[in-house]
Formats: C-alpha cells, structure tokens, sequence
C-alpha cells in the first residue's frame, strides 16, 4: 500500500506544458525534449501523477538542455492517479502494476536504441523508483537515479548491476532515511557498481517534482537534487 506522502501535494498537470513535444515511442505517448539526434538518452519514470505534470516536464527540459535527449512516457496510459477521483490508490496501484510499467519501458528502449541511441540511463521518481530500479537489475539501461523512491527494496538495491545514485529526503514515511542509509551500506559492499547516496535535510518526500514553486528553499533544494541526477548521468553516459 502506498504511504500518503506518495500522494500528498498533487502536481499541477498540464498536456502542452514545456519546451518539448509529445510524440510515440514503444506505442506510448511520450513528451520528449532535447536534442533528438542525440545518441545518449535518459528515460525518466514517473510519480502516480503522470506524465503531464508541469514539474516533471520541467526536469525533463534541464536534462535535455544538457544534450541528452530525454522522453517521460505515459506509462499509464492516459490514466494518472487523480486525487479524490474514482478509484482509491491501492485500486489504482494494482491496475499500473511496476512489472507492467517495466515491460512498457523495454520497448521505449529498444526504440530508442533501434533509432541509434548507444547509451540510456533512467531516472525514477517516488513509485517510478521501483521501475528503474527494477530495469538496473536486468540490467538494459546504462545507469539510475532514484529520486525519493517508493517501493524498493535491500533486496532490489543488492541486485543491482549499473551505476546508481539515490536521492533521498530527511523526513520520508514512504523510504525513511533510516532506510536509505541501510541502502547505501549494502552498496558500499559492492565496489564493482558505482554509487552515490544523498539524503537531503529539511525535506520530504516527493519534493524534487512536488514543490512549491512560491516557496525559495523548497525551489532550492529541488534544484540541487536536479543537478545532482544531471550530473550523474553526464559522468557514466559521455
């Protein structure tokens, strides 16, 4: 079951919001941006939210301004959780299940790579965590962020076969940092994958795509942990 904090302070959702553009891949809508002739791509999951979210689109432009070219598919096909809608989050949950999401995501990948991308990391938000943590143990993609990931886990995180990096919040009832820290110890006993733990103080979870755009420290703190995924995936995708 999914704490609340994984559907508190729902995004504002917007289908023509950002620089890019929404076209198909894998047979899903996906907004892409950045440079398409790009050969290293990053595939970013996202919260029960969807793909539509402004702050997510928002994330999806700053990698993309950085030469990658960047698709956040609509995994759940035209049906994001909305709140106080028609179907509780459990309900919602069962019928997004991670293992569909993960099967989507390898044929978005292997049209990106048909279309001549040589390299793919992934980055998952809050429940899209689970997926791209899932997809690093197979592995097929190149290297993983996870940004306050909800569902995973120590069995997931020592599976693990790719560079990871794992951004977490100080006050998190979904992915406690109690728990993350046990993460970044099981990873520290595996030396032939390179990793990165990071537990943000002051924040909760959900706030790299959720924040208060009013709020400075909010905006600050999303921004950072912005360009810590960024810099993770210019170190292991050049």
């Amino acid at each position: 079951m999914s704490s609340p904090h994984c559907i508190a302070n729902p995004p504002k959702l917007c289908s023509s919001y950002g620089a890019g553009q929404v076209q198909q891949l894998g047979a899903l809508n996906c907004y892409v941006s950045g440079p398409s002739h790009s050969k290293l791509a990053v595939l970013l999951v996202s919260d029960v939210f969807g793909y539509e979210a402004t702050n997510m689109r928002k994330l999806a432009d700053k990698v993309g301004d950085a030469g990658f070219y960047v698709v956040v598919p609509d995994f759940f096909h035209g049906d994001p959780y909305v709140e106080n809608g028609a179907k509780p989050i459990g309900v919602w949950l069962k019928d997004h299940a991670v293992d569909n999401v993960c099967n989507d995501a390898k044929v978005v990948i292997e049209d990106l790579k048909a279309g001549g991308v040589t390299k793919v990391g992934i980055g998952g938000v809050c429940s899209g965590g689970k997926a791209a943590v899932d997809l690093a143990k197979i592995p097929c993609v190149e290297a993983t962020v996870l940004l306050h990931p909800a569902f995973v886990t120590l069995d997931d995180i020592q599976d693990v076969k790719v560079p990871i990096s794992i951004i977490g919040a100080e006050n998190d009832e979904t992915t406690p940092a109690e728990v993350v820290k046990q993460f970044e110890i099981a990873l520290q006993a595996k030396p032939e994958v390179d990793s990165l733990v990071k537990i943000f103080d002051g924040v909760t979870h959900g706030w790299t795509v959720r924040y208060d755009e009013d709020d400075k420290a909010a905006v600050k703190a999303a921004e950072e942990a912005h360009q810590d995924l960024l810099k993770w995936f210019v170190k292991h995708l050049h």
